[in-house]
């Protein structure tokens, strides 16, 4: 098939044999997107009456994608086609046009959903139609602090979350975000690495994500500094379209450079880790397409002995994704990213609750996604009109 690039590449055979586990066709009947108050989900169910859900983020903007350009793809199609009609999506009426986030999040939003209703219709966890379970529970490192909040503040947001969920690993936000070098606030990431060594470097592994903060130059002074500090990884050290820079930083430093959240050109991620440009590889499952997309990231970053390490930025029932893929991912890095906010009420319309315990989650093990939805909850929530 063809990529970005324009080139003809070759991802090799299939990442996931989805036919073996079906005798007939699953012929996809239905696909529904659902809204409760600010929460949005992609419902799928088959011509036999099986059914997937998943709760949808960053969706509300890509409705009209989502509606003209993907769903119709799959309407009627076999379900066990999963990974043909996610190479096609992208060359049919000219949708490559569109690539990036707001093409593949509604791509991903339906594939999952898809893998959510044959596993249920096999009564199989999604992890089993990836290639298999090979570990039940996964370590996460805690993220999604704000660069809002002052470096003390940041600092103690992790203090309390390790004493809360016993993690062994956390990732500040550095530098000002795509912002020519310039800190959030003045003194923020000095005073942020100051407090950490502080409070937390003896106790737990430290990471560091500038969001393309630096240009090259910058970005190798302050990885030098993190090296000395024996951080795990740089993320993101220069802008992500900047990939000559971005290689520069990792090819004058010792540690691990971690890159790919924005990328979504499987041919880039190949170019990317042919030429080194990274040692951490980022696909976001949903930003880059799902599970199948990223399980051929993942399968060249095993060639290259890279570890896999895909971002994210949801908690509760829109993070189940990453523990599946987690679960079944042989190059799968030593800790996933988790957002972690201060104990609040826990949601009563889905369960499991995703606890963080001595540092990990538990894998559901439920079918499909794992995921139990309380059906009054989905009763009450509006389909919406795509046409």
């Amino acid at each position: 098939m063809h990529d970005m690039s324009g080139e003809i590449v070759d991802y090799g055979k299939p990442v996931f044999d989805l036919h073996r586990f079906f005798s007939s066709p699953v012929k996809i009947a239905s696909i529904e997107l659902l809204q409760s108050g600010k929460e949005y989900f992609l419902r799928t169910r088959s011509a036999d009456g099986a059914e997937g859900i998943v709760q949808c983020k960053d969706i509300a903007d890509y409705i009209p994608i989502l509606a003209h350009r993907v769903m119709p793809h799959f309407l009627n199609q076999d379900a066990r086609d999963l990974e043909r009609l996610v190479d096609e999506v992208y060359i049919t009426n000219s949708n490559y046009k569109l690539a990036g986030q707001e093409f593949w999040c509604p791509v991903a939003y339906v594939e999952q959903s898809l893998f959510d209703l044959m596993g249920k219709a096999l009564k199989k966890s999604a992890g089993e139609l990836m290639g298999g379970v090979l570990r039940k529970e996964i370590p996460v490192y805690l993220s999604g602090s704000a660069r809002e909040l002052p470096a003390e503040d940041e600092v103690d947001v992790y203090v309390r979350g390790v004493e809360y969920t016993g993690a062994k690993a956390v990732k500040f936000k550095i530098g000002g975000r795509m912002s020519d070098n310039q800190d959030a606030m003045p003194g923020r990431t000095d005073r942020i690495f100051e407090l950490a060594q502080q409070k937390l470097a003896s106790r737990v592994t430290l990471m560091a994500d500038a969001n393309g903060s630096y240009d090259a130059k910058n970005a190798i002074a302050i990885g030098k500094r993190l090296q000395e500090m024996k951080y795990l990884w740089f993320e993101e050290p220069c802008p992500w379209e900047e990939l000559s820079e971005t290689k520069k930083v990792a090819d004058a430093l010792e540690m691990k450079i971690a890159f790919g959240e924005q990328n979504s050109s499987l041919w880039q991620f190949q170019w990317m880790i042919d030429n080194k440009v990274m040692s951490v590889v980022q696909p976001d499952l949903n930003y880059n397409g799902g599970f199948i997309r990223a399980a051929r990231v993942a399968r060249m970053a095993r060639k290259a002995d890279m570890w896999i390490c895909p971002h994210n930025t949801q908690t509760g029932a829109a993070s189940v994704n990453i523990l599946h893929f987690a679960s079944t991912t042989p190059n799968i890095g030593p800790f996933m990213e988790y957002v972690w906010r201060a104990p609040a009420k826990k949601e009563s319309w889905y369960s499991p609750n995703f606890e963080i315990k001595n540092g990990t989650i538990q894998v559901p093990t439920g079918p499909g996604m794992g995921l139990e939805f309380d059906p009054d909850f989905l009763k009450k929530a509006t389909s919406l009109k795509l046409a």
